[in-house]
């Protein structure tokens, strides 16, 4: 639309959207090692970290990744733009990608904070009072994009957060299951990755559209949208049969215990058919609906698409490996 451009002034649109991703991330984290904390204590989950762990390992962890993960978005934004290249086909997707596989080693890496007694508490709490400040700060500032953005994301980012805890319950609940196939555990990353990125396409087109006056945003999808939902489900199809060829491959390579490439391939393609319906109506219905109560669907669209395709991911994975024998 035009109203990007790589500027370094607090007030330019680069800034003001990296200054509510950090706020968004520092909150969140927060909000993510608390309920975490509530989950594991109320469902009896061991063994169980204290608090103040949840608090270090969340925060910190998603601190360290958001940066890393912040400069491969405007690395990539600027080179679509420079480039010409459709930014709703090679930044949602390379992103979500990117945040998997940053997030986790980030999360390993402050662990070693994690059980410290002393060290542990007191970082805890500096953390806690940081984020207080962060809050009323992000409330109150004058930058209106800022404010705008922040106030907005909060919610939506809750209600990831709870869909995101409830996926992990569902996971270790069946943690004893998928620990005699490795190979599925191999498999669920790359597969809640691809499904994330396949709804962030759906979700940023889509925006795009709206945006730009190219569709009508209706309840009923126009043609245009039905023409790029039917292309991301044909796109959908054979990479998820290569993510099972893969899964399978590497759980060879690395004498992990596997189902056999035939039902992995199974287990993936079943499994991403229902995904992908869902990935579907969740992208066309939340973007739409966020852009006809005058949301920005940016900034809806892809954390709801993301973090329920977790849940349901997570989900339909499981009945995958039932349907096809393997539990």
């Amino acid at each position: 639309m035009g109203t990007f451009g790589l500027s370094y002034r607090i007030d330019s649109v680069l800034i003001q959207n990296l200054l509510a991703s950090g706020s968004l991330s520092i909150i969140s984290s927060l909000i993510l090692a608390v309920l975490a904390k509530g989950t594991a204590s109320a469902f009896g989950l061991s063994p169980a970290m204290s608090l103040a762990d949840f608090i270090v390992i969340s925060v910190l962890g998603g601190v360290l990744s958001s940066i890393a993960l912040a400069a491969v978005t405007v690395v990539l934004s600027v080179s679509s733009v420079k480039h010409e290249w459709d930014l709703d086909n090679v930044v949602a997707p390379l992103v979500t990608t990117t945040g998997d596989l940053l997030t986790v080693p980030s999360l390993i890496f402050v662990s070693y904070l994690a059980n410290r007694s002393g060290l542990t508490n007191g970082l805890a709490l500096v953390i806690v009072l940081v984020s207080i400040i962060v809050l009323i700060f992000s409330l109150r500032t004058s930058l209106e994009r800022f404010r705008r953005v922040f106030r907005q994301s909060i919610p939506v980012l809750g209600l990831a957060v709870i869909l995101d805890l409830m996926a992990g319950f569902v996971v270790e609940k069946r943690l004893k299951d998928l620990l005699e196939v490795e190979a599925v555990l191999i498999l669920i990353p790359a597969f809640l990755g691809i499904a994330g990125a396949l709804g962030g396409i759906l979700s940023s087109r889509l925006s795009t559209q709206f945006h730009l006056g190219m569709d009508d945003a209706s309840p009923l999808p126009s043609r245009s949208s039905i023409r790029g939902a039917i292309d991301l489900s044909i796109l959908a199809v054979p990479i998820f049969i290569f993510s099972g060829v893969v899964a399978h491959l590497i759980a060879v390579a690395a004498d992990q215990s596997t189902p056999g490439i035939t039902k992995l391939i199974l287990i993936s393609a079943i499994a991403g058919s229902i995904v992908t319906l869902f990935v579907v109506a969740v992208s066309y219905y939340t973007t739409m609906g966020s852009f006809r109560f005058g949301l920005d669907p940016d900034t809806y669209g892809i954390p709801v698409v993301a973090s329920s395709l977790d849940l349901v991911g997570a989900f339909t994975v499981i009945l995958a490996m039932v349907l096809t024998g393997v539990i």
